[in-house]
């Protein structure tokens, strides 16, 4: 039956009301540190449109990966879920355990395709997709493309690709121009830097190599980290000039969101996929003073990174937030924003943190976990770990101990309170047990042989 005069009248008024979902842009950096950024404390490296964005954004502080190393990471944003849940624990294609004391468990060598993606949840509500850069969640037939992205620019061959972030930048900026501007989009950038090899990046360097020159001698430094050593300064130049390429690109995506007008509508978000590398059998190219350690590892450093969200109207420019998060929290969050149903029976180890983001000072509590069963070049060995309110334990599965920090007082992680606390390390880690045990997480064993 046809609509009345004045119900095509109210629908017509209806329809104009409603507000356009917003789009997305997530700039997803490789191996990036906590305390890298000169927004979060760095007076090496130099990152003005970053610094930028951070003023008309909410820092968060207390950020975290849900995974130490890249792999498990991606796959936590992909899919809400912990990396345990998900099937990957460590960077693809990992790192043999032949001849260590422990043989690691095996992982998924991709993402499941049965797993529904952030891409996919967008996809099927009617927004373009689209995926630029490295991915590291599986090949052939388990690509972004395969994984709820329509178009994906390639990560090129190699361990890196010298050229990638320029390739990534530009076709995310064509994408940009020629999209439906009917629909809104969601848009995945993930680049390679600062991940190694460290290699200098014109026109940077040489500033930041007098940088370096000018800055006084360390009687330490470095620090012991068992079988490695971390870096307690920044100051590698080409390392920071890495840093600084990676900031030109996210300078020109976000400029060409103001030369589109798209600035007003659409969602940006800043963040690492773990912390960045300090701690090797040599020491790593970067520092995460005052945290402990770096990629890899399950110290404030390898997991602790930074994180930056503007989400316009609603995110208060230049505001701080302490409130803990994790990376599993991204996908619900997205939906959120967008109006969109949570689908907690997909993202079910993350929540939506746009309370936050409208001004809520925290969250209801939880308790975050870690659950890093492999070697690392990093010397890492296996363990796992959970932060309950302020307080953090680690495992180390090889030397069958724990350690206990309270993160208020020791964010550094020197103060081992386990020795002292038994009854609240016995409580601690058979709460993380059952984790392992609800989340499915495989633990090594000893070799046999």
């Amino acid at each position: 039956m046809p609509l009345s005069r004045r119900a095509f009248l109210a629908s017509s008024l209806a329809l104009k009301a409603a507000p356009p979902r917003p789009n997305f842009l997530f700039v997803l950096a490789d191996d990036l540190g906590w305390a890298d950024l000169p927004c979060y404390g760095s007076t090496f490296h130099e990152t003005p449109n970053l610094d930028r964005f951070a003023a008309s954004a909410l820092r968060f502080t207390t950020a975290y990966s849900a995974g130490a190393v890249c792999s498990p990471t991606r796959a936590s944003i992909m899919t809400g879920c912990y990396p345990c849940r998900a099937g990957i624990t460590d960077y693809l294609p990992g790192l043999s355990s032949e001849g260590r004391k422990l043989k690691t468990p095996d992982d998924l060598d991709a993402l499941p395709l049965d797993r529904t993606t952030i891409g996919e949840a967008f996809k099927q509500n009617g927004y373009q997709t689209f995926y630029a850069g490295k991915w590291h969640l599986g090949g052939g037939g388990f690509s972004p493309l395969d994984q709820g992205f329509d178009s994906w620019i390639e990560e090129g061959r190699g361990k890196q690709d010298p050229k990638g972030g320029e390739r990534y930048t530009a076709g995310t900026l064509r994408f940009l121009d020629t999209r439906d501007s009917s629909r809104p989009f969601f848009a995945l950038v993930s680049y390679n830097e600062v991940h190694t090899p460290i290699t200098p990046r014109d026109p940077w360097v040489e500033h930041f190599r007098r940088k370096a020159a000018a800055l006084p001698p360390l009687a330490e430094p470095f620090l012991n980290e068992r079988r490695g050593r971390s870096r307690v300064r920044q100051d590698n130049p080409e390392y920071a000039s890495m840093l600084a390429n990676l900031d030109h690109y996210t300078g020109r995506l976000l400029a060409r969101l103001d030369d589109l007008r798209l600035r007003e509508n659409t969602v940006v978000v800043f963040c690492s996929d773990n912390g960045g590398l300090c701690t090797q059998a040599k020491p790593g190219p970067t520092s995460n003073f005052p945290l402990r350690s770096g990629k890899g590892w399950l110290y404030e450093g390898g997991i602790r990174v930074p994180l930056l969200v503007r989400v316009p109207g609603i995110t208060k420019p230049g505001a701080t937030c302490d409130a803990q998060v994790i990376s599993t929290d991204y996908f619900p969050t997205l939906l959120d924003l967008a109006g969109l149903p949570l689908q907690p029976r997909l993202h079910q180890d993350g929540v939506s943190i746009a309370p936050l983001l409208r001004g809520r000072p925290h969250l209801p509590a939880r308790t975050l976990y870690w659950h890093y069963p492999h070697y690392h070049g990093s010397t890492w060995a296996p363990g796992g770990a959970l932060r309950d309110g302020n307080w953090k334990l680690i495992e180390f599965f090889e030397e069958n101990k724990a350690e206990l920090y309270r993160l208020d007082k020791d964010l550094a992680e020197r103060n081992d309170l386990a020795p002292r606390q038994p009854a609240r390390v016995q409580q601690l880690q058979a709460k993380l047990v059952a984790w392992r045990n609800e989340a499915g997480a495989k633990m090594p064993v000893p070799q046999v042989g």
